[in-house]
């Protein structure tokens, strides 16, 4: 599934967080007149990502039971409900799923991180 084909997804432009905020791995809801769309923003080294904070395994938030989401080596998003791992920088299943995580496109515009087009 692609991060688009979630109905809440919010529109390209929409503001997600200030640039500031991200400074680890962080799960927040993106509310948008489409709804509430939940979303993993995480800073890697320069770069910030974001992944549709659902496991393909359950769809259950990868903080489900907990907020350690990033493994001790630092390299995997962990996910709480059942273990799964995912590579940091792809959102590729390394384990306990069959596939990955649905990147969800972002840039720094300005202070703030916003969906990207």
């Amino acid at each position: 599934m692609a991060w688009t084909d979630y109905g809440s997804a919010p529109a390209p432009g929409t503001r997600i967080c200030p640039a500031s905020a991200v400074t680890g791995v962080h799960p927040m809801t993106v509310r948008t007149d489409r709804g509430d769309f939940p979303v993993i923003v995480l800073r890697d080294g320069d770069a910030v990502r974001a992944f549709v904070n659902a496991c393909p395994h359950q769809y259950l938030p990868l903080d489900y039971r907990g907020s350690t989401l990033l493994s001790a080596d630092g390299a995997r998003l962990l996910c709480t409900a059942h273990g799964a791992s995912f590579d940091k920088t792809t959102g590729a299943a390394l384990a306990g799923a069959d596939c990955g995580l649905d990147p969800v496109p972002v840039t720094q515009n300005g202070d703030h991180i916003v969906i990207a087009a």
